[in-house]
This record gives structure tokens, sequence and C-alpha cells, in this order.
């Protein structure tokens, strides 16, 4: 077996993209999108008519947050004729502070899904994972509605997002990998800081081993992957999201692959518990710099984004 074959035996394997073509040939369990990854689909010739169609079927019926939804829930759709399990769709990076408006957005996409015949057990709503996206999590979960925590850099958010219910987490390995690179500057040592040493694969290893140590029922999938060596050092983590370049290198590789996770070795091994509280959480983020700043920067990012495809629908709907 090819190391993606392998790997599927301990972890589901999720696809990163909005690529349809992508998840036909890597065939995963699930597959995520996020405002980045639509905005690069929908300027593909292949996907433009779902853009098209969208502002066509909803022009001057709602704006462009409608078309928006419109946008995100044909790319979901399209996706869940693809992949037999879940597909991520996110809600708009700009109510990361917002706790009402961001169950309010939550709420009307899962109607969506579900006025075309989609179960919500088979949506995840993407939220990022600051204080307030956390407590409309837990108002989600109350309502049977599935969060998938996104832009998650830190233990504390990891437990806050436990506590609430949250049904998946995604802490995203390669933007961590990334900030200590670029903090270390000169003085990085890649031999150092690689396989089970990345700070990446560390941080997502510290998550899964307090989840399965305690018990928590939230789902660990390692995201925001930069080669297939930190994918592979995190073989045994309940799922893993992979772009399609990764999907590719894996699937041409023969090495073996090895359980790096599991919950027998979580269980084992001596944790104290933090606390979740409101309190805690601000302290513990305000504490720890990389976890604030890629968090901030992410929702930027995507916020960005955002306003790059509300200037596309603006230009297709006329």
């Amino acid at each position: 077996m090819n190391q993606l074959e392998q790997l599927k035996q301990f972890t589901t394997v999720v696809a990163d993209t909005g690529d349809f073509q992508a998840m036909k040939q890597y065939t995963p369990r699930d597959a995520t999108t996020n405002p980045s990854l639509i905005l690069k689909a929908v300027q593909k010739p292949e996907y433009r008519h779902l853009l098209e169609k969208a502002a066509r079927d909803l022009h001057g019926s709602g704006g462009i947050d409608a078309v928006m939804d419109e946008v995100l829930i044909a790319f979901g759709l399209e996706i869940l004729a693809i992949v037999p399990g879940r597909v991520s769709t996110e809600v708009d990076a700009r109510l990361s502070f917002d706790t009402d408006a961001t169950v309010h957005k939550a709420r009307h996409l899962i109607q969506l899904y579900e006025q075309r015949g989609i179960a919500r057990e088979r949506v995840l709503i993407k939220i990022a994972s600051t204080w307030e996206g956390i407590r409309a999590a837990e108002q989600l979960h109350r309502d049977g509605i599935h969060c998938n925590m996104t832009l998650l850099f830190s233990l504390a958010q990891a437990v806050a997002c436990a506590e609430a219910g949250a049904q998946l987490i995604s802490p995203f390995v390669g933007r961590i990998l990334d900030w200590h690179k670029k903090q270390a500057g000169d003085q990085w040592d890649a031999a150092a800081n690689a396989g089970d040493n990345d700070p990446g694969v560390r941080s997502v290893r510290q998550i899964y081993d307090y989840y399965k140590k305690f018990g928590y029922q939230t789902e660990v999938m390692g995201a925001s992957f930069r080669s297939p060596e930190q994918v592979l050092s995190l073989a045994g983590c309940d799922l893993l999201t992979i772009s399609p370049d990764l999907l590719e290198k894996l699937a041409g590789a023969s090495g073996t692959v090895e359980r790096k996770l599991s919950v027998d070795q979580a269980q084992a091994a001596n944790i104290a518990r933090i606390a979740a509280d409101e309190k805690a959480f601000r302290w513990q983020m305000n504490e720890d710099p990389m976890a604030t700043e890629k968090l901030a920067e992410g929702i930027r990012l995507f916020a960005a984004d955002a306003v790059k495809l509300e200037k596309l629908i603006a230009e297709v709907a006329g």
C-alpha cells in the first residue's frame, strides 16, 4: 500500500479543498472548505457556473450576503455528492467576535442545507475559536448543530471547545510551524524541529492526549499541513484534513507509515487539567503570543478573502 492508503488505516482522511476532481481522485470521507478555498475554486472555469447560478437565481432578492450563502451551499452540495461523510461550511470570519450573529448565520446555513434535503448530521459549521465563537458553538450544540472549530492554535482553545461540546476542532499545524520559524529567523534549526519535534505536531499531540486522557468526545482534526512528514507524524489522530498536493505526494510514496497517536498512550500519560472559564481562557491566550497572533491573522485573512469573493459576486451579478 502507498502511504495514503496506510494512513487511512489509522486516521480518517479529509480533503482540504474546494476542488471536486481532487476529492473524486483521493476518496476522502469528509471535506473542508473556507473562504480562501472557495475564492480560489470559483476563479477556475470549471466551477465558475456555481457562482454565476447563485448570482442569477438570487439577483435582487437578498443582496450579496444571500448570494454568498448560496455559493457556500452550492459548493457544499457538490461536495456531499462526492464524499460519503460531512462537509465543513464556514461562517463569515467577520462575525468571529459576535456570538449572536454567528449563531444566527449557522442556523441559516443549516436551514439552507435542510431545504435541499441534507441532514444536519452531514454538515459541520466552521467557526473561529475565539471566546465568542466557542460560546456560539455551545448554543448550536444544544440545537443539534455540529461545529468545526477552526483557527485553533492552543490547548486553551481546545479545552474550551471541548467543554462547550463542539463536535470537532481543527488545530493548524503548519501555521504554528510558520510562526516559530519566523520568530527564530536565522537561528531556526530545521533538523531539530522536524518530525515529532515539529512545534505544530507537538501542539496537536498535546491536545489529542488531553482529550483522550479526560474522555472528551470532541474530535481532533489536524489541519494546515506544510509537508507529508507533518501529516505522517500525526498518524492515529482522529482526522487529518489534507490539501490535494500533499494527498498526491502521500499516494505516490511507498514508505511504511506507523501509528504515532493512540488512546492507550494518551490515557497513560501524566497530564494535569487546566481551567476553561473565560478568565482562564483569556489569560492563557494572553500568555501565548503565537496563538494570539495566528488567531488574529487567520481571521483577518479569511475576512479579506470573503471581501474578495463578495466583489467577485458583485461583478457577476452586474
